[in-house]
């Protein structure tokens, strides 16, 4: 009752908002003291965080947040539970770039504010954190009615067309109006789901300032496998599988995480997570039956040893092997489930050893931007003070959100660095007006 109660007050508020941003756009001043280049979740909670009336927050969709409605299937996957330290290490190579801005605004503080904003949330089994009413849309109303209570002035259907600087003013020209700013935020995002208006607006941006891009390319992705033969599996997946990525038959890293068969290759978060680091024909080595190979090789010798007559169906019963993929890793080999174990010479067995320990996946491609849930690449972070988010090259120049190059794995980790960083430009904004 109180979650219907919740919905139906936020989608009055909600409605309220449209009426107040068709208006918006006729009552704009043209110079602000803080202009913010993008709606979604980064820019909105930067507006909140600066905390003034006198700042225009430009978006060229018709509507804010449309990459956030459809985070996590529409439920939207706020943050993650647990440490904020838990989370350094949830950002590839560039965790230590968000200390600061994950420090001084945490997944408890997010939590506190849409609690505090009428919104409660929960956890679910796998600490991924939702709003108790399991719609995206009330935590993009928490936002807006966040601004609104603040004055911020929004303008949808405002696609910037130039950015500049002339002396201490920064000059941005949108497709009907040009504004002047002393602080100019860009958190336009990335280049994934080009559908949702994230299309690389914000690189092009950055470059008139002198910043340099580091090549974006699709993250948290499916993968498409070369030759791939086990399109029946779709809908079986592995728990907690090590999986290693080979390059020039030269292991390069390795990741533990669960695994998903489709018709056209591999997903699953172990898979979508670690994608940031593919490359065409790169080869995945996956264990599919957690067992060490020399382990699981004198265990099969014992077993034969003991009792030649066990099926091979019967050893791999103690392993936690989807009946279906195991019957195809035996027909690639020959072998039949009802096989003896004394009947399976040792060529065969080596083959079985190895597929099973170690089963290869060469990839074709990765997703691209279309289904990718993030971008990896972005602008230079060397080129942006970590603990403020501004421009080493321009002053009161800043950056929020995916426009970086930082990519989080999947369970809430992007949205919660879109907030962290947005709050932390906010307060330096802030604190030094």
């Amino acid at each position: 009752m109180v979650s219907n109660i919740i919905c139906l007050e936020l989608s009055l508020i909600t409605l309220l908002l449209y009426i107040y941003l068709c208006f918006s756009k006729s009552q704009q001043l043209k110079t602000f003291h803080t202009i913010i280049i993008g709606g979604g979740p980064a820019g909105l909670f930067t507006a909140i965080s600066v905390g003034r009336s006198d700042t225009l927050l430009l978006e060229k969709n018709s509507q804010l947040g449309k990459k956030l409605l459809i985070a996590g299937s529409g439920r939207c996957n706020i943050t993650h539970a647990g440490a904020i330290n838990d989370f350094f290490n949830r950002y590839g190579e560039h965790g230590k770039f968000l200390k600061s801005a994950l420090k001084e605004f945490t997944n408890v503080d997010i939590v506190n504010f849409f609690s505090k904003h009428g919104l409660n949330t929960v956890v679910d089994k796998n600490d991924k954190i939702f709003p108790v009413t399991d719609r995206a849309e009330d935590v993009l109303s928490c936002l807006m009615t966040a601004c609104l209570h603040l004055s911020v002035n929004i303008n949808v259907e405002s696609s910037v067309v130039s950015v500049s600087k002339s002396d201490d003013l920064f000059n941005v020209v949108t497709d009907s109006d040009t504004f002047h700013c002393n602080n100019l935020v860009i958190a336009t995002g990335g280049a994934s789901y080009p559908t949702t208006g994230s299309t690389g607006d914000g690189y092009s941006f950055a470059k008139c300032f002198g910043h340099t891009i580091v090549d974006p390319k699709p993250a948290l992705t499916p993968v498409f496998v070369k030759k791939y033969e086990l399109a029946n599996l779709a809908g079986v997946s592995l728990h907690d599988v090590s999986i290693g990525l080979y390059r020039k038959d030269r292991k390069i890293a390795e990741r533990r995480g669960d695994l998903g068969f489709t018709h056209k290759g591999i997903s699953g978060p172990g898979i979508i997570d670690f994608s940031r680091s593919f490359e065409v024909g790169d080869v995945l080595k996956v264990n599919i039956i957690g067992c060490n190979e020399d382990h699981f090789r004198q265990q099969f010798i014992d077993a034969s040893a003991r009792q030649g007559n066990m099926t091979i169906q019967t050893l791999l019963r103690n392993y936690n092997l989807p009946k279906s993929l195991m019957r195809i890793v035996l027909e690639e080999i020959g072998i039949e489930a009802s096989d003896f174990l004394s009947n399976i010479n040792a060529q065969k067995r080596t083959q079985l050893v190895v597929l099973l320990c170690s089963y290869p996946f060469e990839i074709e491609r990765v997703g691209s931007f279309k289904v990718a849930m993030t971008t990896a690449g972005g602008v230079n972070l060397h080129e942006v003070d970590l603990k403020t988010m501004m421009s080493k090259l321009v002053p009161n120049l800043y950056f929020a959100g995916e426009v970086l190059d930082i990519d989080g794995d999947t369970g809430g980790y992007n949205i919660q660095a879109a907030f962290s960083t947005g709050h932390l430009v906010g307060k330096t904004i802030r604190l030094k007006s």
